[in-house]
């Protein structure tokens, strides 16, 4: 069985794209992979995802309405020239399009089940760089942050360009992750922000120095077991995420629940636009009165908790 983690970001969606660091925690769900040979009929390789009831193949006949994913496959497929197919079946626990990091998790997971079926073993920062490889199918221009959780899991500061630095939290962190029931659009969102960034490059730099310094004193207070401190970090890190237009009436209503019901912060998690939001709590109580606010609200609800 070949997995890749799920990830939230706790601090620095979007900055991180241009440079600055971000913190983030990989959640236990995720995606898994059983292979074993392709038939000897199929001339390619073939990859089924449930639960959405999706099936694609790396062959040349395109795959109609499913042509990204087709295209991360062959991505994958490329990197083995010895002509061997298999048949890859995938659960993925993580709702698409919602800053989960599902499409991570399935290309981290993809490229471990390829590697398993061949009896290779290849590193973490391997499978990282391959991944950043079909991430980019999806994203266009994706920062890593994403496939470095869903390869190494943890809890880690992420900096493009630079290795995963692991972070040790002194508590276990515990967050309410909820779907807004609307699909982010990742590269869209990224390119929106770009664009502001083109159009007014000082004014939106200094938004991303900002949470860039936000991170860092996130981290210390992850280290330092200053919850509360992280989750004001959380609230200001949204704040300016809602200044590039990346919150939604929904995430905000969200937001105003879990704050209500307790939670020390809250904030938009992902790219923005839809998607989800998480809540940062400090009790298995408090995370059932924010799940409990969010459920009322029609929402999904995922629990998460990264070790200290």
């Amino acid at each position: 069985m070949a997995f890749g983690h799920g990830k939230v970001i706790l601090l620095g969606e979007h900055s991180v794209v241009h440079g600055r660091p971000a913190l983030a925690v990989a959640v236990p769900r995720g995606a898994e992979i059983t292979v074993v040979p392709a038939a000897p009929k199929l001339p390619a390789t073939t990859l089924h995802i449930e639960p959405w009831n999706v099936s694609v193949d790396a062959g040349p006949a395109p795959n109609l309405g499913r042509e990204p994913l087709q295209e991360a496959l062959r991505v994958a497929c490329g990197f083995y020239d010895d002509g061997r197919h298999f048949a890859l079946s995938a659960t993925v626990r993580l709702p698409s399009g919602a800053g989960m990091g599902s499409s991570a998790a399935l290309g981290v997971a993809v490229l471990r089940a390829l590697d398993d079926a061949r009896g290779l073993t290849r590193s973490d920062d391997e499978i990282y760089q391959r991944s950043l490889a079909w991430e980019g199918v999806f994203h266009g221009n994706p920062s890593g942050v994403d496939n470095a959780m869903a390869t190494h899991g943890g809890v880690g500061l992420f900096t493009r360009g630079s290795p995963l630095t692991p972070v040790v939290p002194r508590h276990p962190v515990r967050l309410v992750a909820a779907y807004s029931g609307a699909s982010s659009d990742t590269k869209g969102m990224v390119e929106s922000v770009a664009r502001q960034f083109e159009r007014n490059p000082e004014q939106v730099g200094r938004q991303f120095d900002a949470i860039g310094a936000i991170v860092m004193n996130g981290k210390l207070a992850l280290e330092q077991g200053e919850l509360r401190s992280l989750g004001q970090l959380m609230t200001m890190n949204h704040k300016l995420l809602a200044g590039l237009m990346l919150s939604t009436a929904a995430l905000e209503e969200m937001i105003t629940a879990a704050m209500e019901a307790g939670a020390l912060g809250a904030k938009v998690t992902g790219a923005g636009g839809g998607g989800c939001m998480i809540a940062l709590v400090d009790s298995v109580a408090q995370q059932q009165a924010v799940g409990d606010a969010l459920r009322k609200l029609d929402k999904t609800v995922y629990d998460v908790e990264s070790g200290s």
